[in-house]
Protein backbone atom coordinates (compact mmCIF):
# COMPACT_ATOMS: atom_id res chain seq x y z
CA UNK A 1 0.00 0.00 0.00
CA UNK A 2 1.51 3.32 -1.01
CA UNK A 3 1.09 6.56 0.97
CA UNK A 4 -1.76 7.83 -1.25
CA UNK A 5 -3.77 4.62 -0.72
CA UNK A 6 -3.01 4.71 2.99
CA UNK A 7 -4.32 8.27 3.34
CA UNK A 8 -7.58 7.36 1.56
CA UNK A 9 -8.41 4.77 4.23
CA UNK A 10 -11.28 4.93 6.70
CA UNK A 11 -10.41 5.77 10.29
CA UNK A 12 -11.69 3.51 13.11
CA UNK A 13 -14.29 5.41 15.16
CA UNK A 14 -14.67 8.27 12.66
CA UNK A 15 -18.06 9.63 11.63
CA UNK A 16 -19.46 8.24 8.37
CA UNK A 17 -19.66 11.73 6.87
CA UNK A 18 -15.98 12.42 7.56
CA UNK A 19 -14.19 9.04 7.53
CA UNK A 20 -10.77 10.00 6.15
CA UNK A 21 -7.46 10.53 7.90
CA UNK A 22 -6.34 14.05 8.82
CA UNK A 23 -3.05 15.70 7.98
CA UNK A 24 -0.71 15.92 10.96
CA UNK A 25 -2.10 12.81 12.68
CA UNK A 26 -0.34 9.41 13.04
CA UNK A 27 -2.16 6.22 12.02
CA UNK A 28 -1.60 2.48 12.13
CA UNK A 29 -3.35 0.13 9.70
CA UNK A 30 -5.43 -2.67 11.26
CA UNK A 31 -4.69 -5.98 9.50
CA UNK A 32 -7.02 -8.99 9.63
CA UNK A 33 -10.07 -9.63 11.78
CA UNK A 34 -13.29 -7.63 11.82
CA UNK A 35 -11.62 -4.22 11.49
CA UNK A 36 -9.29 -5.19 8.63
CA UNK A 37 -8.20 -2.22 6.54
CA UNK A 38 -9.29 0.49 8.96
CA UNK A 39 -6.78 3.04 10.23
CA UNK A 40 -6.28 3.56 13.96
CA UNK A 41 -5.39 7.09 15.06
CA UNK A 42 -2.37 6.65 17.33
CA UNK A 43 -1.41 10.33 17.59
CA UNK A 44 -0.07 10.98 21.10
CA UNK A 45 -1.99 8.01 22.46
CA UNK A 46 0.90 5.90 23.63
CA UNK A 47 3.16 8.42 25.33
CA UNK A 48 6.54 6.75 25.61
CA UNK A 49 6.08 3.80 23.27
CA UNK A 50 3.94 1.46 21.25
CA UNK A 51 1.51 -0.68 23.32
CA UNK A 52 1.72 -4.47 23.41
CA UNK A 53 -1.89 -4.60 22.20
CA UNK A 54 -5.15 -2.66 21.97
CA UNK A 55 -8.71 -3.97 22.47
CA UNK A 56 -11.08 -2.03 20.24
CA UNK A 57 -14.86 -2.14 20.74
CA UNK A 58 -16.70 -3.51 17.70
CA UNK A 59 -20.15 -4.87 16.96
CA UNK A 60 -18.98 -7.00 14.04
CA UNK A 61 -16.57 -9.34 15.82
CA UNK A 62 -17.15 -12.81 17.20
CA UNK A 63 -19.02 -11.56 20.27
CA UNK A 64 -21.18 -8.93 18.56
CA UNK A 65 -22.20 -5.82 20.53
CA UNK A 66 -20.03 -5.47 23.61
CA UNK A 67 -17.16 -7.43 22.08
CA UNK A 68 -13.67 -6.19 21.33
CA UNK A 69 -11.15 -6.99 18.62
CA UNK A 70 -7.57 -7.25 19.89
CA UNK A 71 -4.73 -5.95 17.69
CA UNK A 72 -0.98 -5.87 18.36
CA UNK A 73 1.76 -3.96 16.54
CA UNK A 74 3.64 -6.00 13.98
CA UNK A 75 7.21 -6.50 15.31
CA UNK A 76 8.74 -5.52 11.97
CA UNK A 77 6.40 -2.57 11.22
CA UNK A 78 4.67 -0.61 14.02
CA UNK A 79 2.48 1.09 11.38
CA UNK A 80 0.61 -2.24 11.04
CA UNK A 81 -1.39 -3.77 13.90
CA UNK A 82 -2.22 -7.46 13.37
CA UNK A 83 -5.44 -9.05 14.65
CA UNK A 84 -4.93 -11.33 17.65
CA UNK A 85 -8.54 -12.42 18.23
CA UNK A 86 -11.81 -11.24 19.75
CA UNK A 87 -12.71 -10.93 23.42
CA UNK A 88 -15.81 -10.05 25.43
Amino acid sequence: MDEADFMRGRVYGAEHGDPGPRTGRAYAQLVGGPLDGLLLDVTGTFGTGVPESVALPTEIGRYGPGGRAVYAPRPTDARRFDWQGDIR
